[in-house]
Parts: structure tokens; sequence; C-alpha cells
């Protein structure tokens, strides 16, 4: 007997070097050359890359690196071009691309600027994929990368696969030909912090993480996530994407400051600084804060978090400040703070 072909498929869209794409496209003159965006565009200044061309990244520049290591790295790189960020430009370029995907009568989940999942019928879902990289390339001059699965998780590790500019299909008949011999941390959601607990236990490859023992994973790493790894390690996910429209669960702000601050009533204005910023975008969406979290990244780098859920829903400027700088007293007075963010997490819509 033949195998009835798969009629269902998540695909995963992700656009490639997309900030980056974006500056090209306002900057053709930039094409080609080692394009670095981040913070105000000023590697001597303190900010981080928030992304990096293909030209840069051959130098080892990457996401999250602090701009003036991205600078050394380009020391000797003349052409190399640090950019500010400029999100306005990006959420307009990442409307287009969403509209141009539901335009294509499949069901769109919005992850962020730059990448999606879509859920479609077909049976040719490699077809499927070149007509999304050519409507959106045509809408917008950015090229994508299409990776194809029968769950949301095959789908979002294939795209690796596939980039740049290509499609890659991942599904249970190949998952452990494919990811079976490879590092947890490849794993979408496993960051090297997982890996190495992971290694503690003698679990080095996925093939080791899908067989493990559920209760062991368990006991060792939580009773929510220990079983979540496992089924990661199978390549278990959702196997359809909802279309309801994005909806944001938060807000935040963050800045990083040139020089440290030593003063706890200067960090403590910043929070309220932040504060009310933050406030101000959550009015805007007409939904009521629940939670603060305010965020510190201590000199030179180490960044912890802490949170309260507020005593109601509010949207008064003057009780979120409050609770925010309140939650500076659990900082360590002792330390320079490099950078500070506040984040407010609104109620649901329905509420």
């Amino acid at each position: 007997m033949g195998t009835t072909p798969r009629a269902r498929w998540v695909l995963h869209v992700d656009l490639d070097q997309f900030v980056a794409a974006v500056e090209v496209l306002r900057h053709p003159e930039l094409r080609g050359h080692p394009v670095v965006v981040g913070g105000r565009g000023d590697p001597t200044e303190r900010g981080v890359v928030s992304t990096a061309s293909y030209e840069a990244r051959a130098f080892g520049v990457g996401s999250g690196m602090p701009l003036r290591v991205a600078a050394r790295k380009l020391s000797d790189v003349p052409d190399a071009v640090f950019l500010p960020v400029d999100a306005a430009a990006y959420t307009a370029a990442s409307e287009t691309v969403m509209a141009t995907l539901r335009g294509l009568g499949v069901v769109v989940s919005v992850l962020g600027w730059d990448e999606a999942f879509l859920g479609a019928h077909t049976p040719d879902p490699e077809s499927l994929a070149r007509t999304v990289q050519e409507a959106v390339f045509a809408a917008t001059a950015l090229h994508c990368s299409v990776g194809i699965g029968d769950n949301t998780v095959r789908a979002k590790i294939a795209t690796g696969f596939g980039k740049p500019r290509g499609t890659f299909r991942l599904t249970a008949e190949n998952w452990f030909a494919v990811m079976g011999d490879r590092d947890p941390s490849e794993l979408w959601g496993v960051g090297a912090k997982t890996a190495r607990k992971l290694a503690a236990l003698n679990i080095t490859t996925v093939r080791e993480l899908a067989e493990a023992d559920e209760d062991d994973l368990a006991a060792a790493l939580g009773p929510t996530t220990g079983p979540w790894l496992g089924r990661l390690g199978r390549g278990l996910g959702a196997e359809w994407v909802g279309d309801e429209p994005y909806v944001a669960r938060g807000h935040g702000r963050e800045t990083t400051f040139q020089r440290d601050l030593t003063d706890h009533d200067a960090v403590t204005a910043a929070v309220r600084e932040l504060a009310g910023r933050v406030t101000a975008d959550v009015r805007a969406e007409g939904r009521a804060a629940v939670r603060v979290t305010l965020k510190v990244r201590y000199a030179p780098f180490e960044t912890h978090t802490t949170t309260r859920a507020l005593p109601e829903p509010t949207l008064d400027s003057g009780v979120i400040a409050d609770a925010a700088a309140q939650l500076t007293a659990r900082l360590d007075p002792a330390r320079a703070v490099r950078l500070l963010g506040v984040r407010l997490d609104m109620a649901d819509p329905a509420r």
C-alpha cells in the first residue's frame, strides 16, 4: 500500500539579515559592505549589535555583541559601516511582508519583525515556499528563507538549514537523520546554559535527549522544563498555527548609559523616567499594566531581572513609576549600573 501524501504543512518564514537588509535597501551604496546596526550607530559608545550583515558576520560579529567588541573585530576592515537602529523603518517593512503573506491565502502567525509561521494545505510545500519567497521579494526586495515541517518545531529548525534564500524540509521521517547527532543547543529554545545542564546528565546529542527518561529529566530539570526538553529532542511541537492577530503581551524600554551609574538616587530617577515612557506605550493600546519588571546590567556585562505584580491593573503613571522604583531596592548598591530597562506586562485584551 502506498503512503497517503501529507496535505497540511507548517512553514516558517525568516527574513534574511532583516534589519541590515532594510538598511541596504535604504542605502544601496552599502551593498556588499560589512554593515552593523545597533544603538545610536556609534561604536565608541555603549550599546549592542541588533543585527549584522552576512559580510560582517564573516568577521565574527553577531547579534547581542557589544558594539565596541564588534568594532574591534572590524578594526582592519575599512569599508565596515555602523548604523543606528531605526525601529520605525523596520516596522514598516515588516508590516508589508506580513500583509504579503496574508495575501497568499495561508494562515499567518506573526512571531516578530522578521519571521512568521504559515499554515497551509498543499500537496507541494516546496512550491509554496518558492511562491512565498517570490511574493516577498516582489513586494519588498527582501529575501527570505523558508523551513518546511510537519509541526512548528521542525519548521522553525528547518529554516536554519535553508539559509540564506533557500528552503529545507524537516519532518518525522528525517528528524534523527538530520538532528540526531547534533548538540541539544541546536534545538529551538535550548540555550548554552540548558545545554550545559544536559551535558552534566551525560546528554550531549539530540538523540540522547529524545531517548532520555522523562521522569529523570523532570527530576533534574523541573516538572515542566524536563519533559518539554524531551519532547523537543523528539522534534515534537504544534502541528498547526493559529490565525489570531498578534497581540503584544507587554512593552518595554531600556537605556544603556555612557557612564556607569553608581548613585542609587540616579538609578531610581532613571527607572522612573523609563517607567513613564513605557506607561505611555501601554496607554496607546488602552490595556492596563498588571506586572512590572526591572532589568539591570551591571558593569561590565552581567544582567539580572526582578519583577512584581501590580496591586491591580492600572494605567496610573504614578503608581507604575512607584512600583518600578521600589524594585531598585533589590539591586546591589555596591555595583555600577550600565543598563536599565523597565517592562510592563498588560492585561489580556478580553479583560
